[in-house]
């Protein structure tokens, strides 16, 4: 019992990583159906910005956070404004296309300005580890964990009681509708970029934090994983990519803990396809028939 409430634990702080991460995916997606594949090195970036605010700028950890998150933030809105927008007529392949030579362009760049070796990030907190009916939980986890559900709650409560958070969910449903209404089209796809962009710098800094190691090629499988938790989810669901983030982090460590770690990715594939051969649309997704 001991060992379930210990991998419990891990599993809920890595998969909180994981659900920042495929609400990136999932809001995009239900705005402009597109899968931003760049949007793992956005996250690569922010580990990057908080790794050089803490040792270079001697930021502490908030200051580190807040500022990956306005970084990735205005990164996000400048990919989309350059790649993405000449494209938003065009068929959904060649968009796809491009944002995997975005993510390409973003990992060699930043291999290339900072090299390819892997480097431990500043420890900004001093670690405290408790000990709770034999579980021991650190304070990096705790703090891991209540900022990622604090940041998944304002989330959250900007789409739902917002001004831009009703035009999003307009947009999500009918762009040609919500255009006709007045609602700015260019600036809400651009807003919703930089929320999902500001999520991930987030979850840079938090796993940077967690591991205590970055290096360029870092987003190319949790943003893979990411958006297989936003499936699992139901992809254009914020409440799905939430919990599909937390399934799939309790999911590998819990495959972690019974010695087959070699193993940890092929498994989290595995789930997918069976959750989508029961649940096409996933857990929270709806199926939507389209007039042809």
């Amino acid at each position: 019992m001991q060992t379930f409430g210990q991998q419990l634990v891990n599993g809920l702080s890595l998969g909180s990583i994981y659900a920042l991460l495929a609400l990136g995916y999932t809001m995009v997606y239900g705005i402009i159906k597109l899968i931003n594949f760049a949007h793992g090195d956005i996250y690569m970036l922010g580990a990057f910005w908080g790794y050089y605010s803490l040792r270079a700028f001697h930021f502490n950890f908030l200051m580190a956070l807040c500022s990956a998150m306005v970084v990735c933030a205005v990164l996000g809105v400048v990919i989309e404004y350059f790649a993405y927008r000449p494209l938003r007529h065009s068929p959904r392949i060649t968009a796809l296309i491009t944002a995997i030579g975005v993510s390409f362009l973003l990992e060699n760049g930043m291999s290339a300005l900072v090299g390819a070796n892997a480097r431990s990030f500043p420890q900004a907190l001093p670690v405290v580890t408790y000990h709770w009916l034999g579980i021991r939980v650190s304070n990096i986890q705790l703090l891991i964990l209540i900022t990622a559900c604090l940041l998944m709650a304002l989330l959250e409560l900007i789409i739902k009681r917002t001004k831009m958070g009703k035009a999003m969910r307009a947009v999500s449903v009918d762009p040609e509708a919500a255009q006709l209404v007045g609602i700015n089209l260019n600036h809400t796809i651009s807003f919703t970029f930089a929320l999902g962009s500001a999520m991930a710098g987030a979850a840079g800094v938090l796993i940077g934090l967690y591991y205590n190691s970055i290096d360029p090629l870092m987003g190319m499988t949790p943003g893979i994983k990411a958006f297989v938790a936003a499936v699992i989810g139901g992809i254009g669901s914020v409440p799905g990519a939430s919990l599909g983030g937390f399934i799939i982090g309790i999911l590998e460590t819990g495959v972690q803990a019974v010695g087959l770690s070699a193993y940890k990715d092929a498994v989290v594939y595995f789930v997918l396809i069976v959750i989508l051969l029961v649940m096409p649309a996933g857990i929270f997704g709806h199926n939507r028939r389209e007039k042809v």
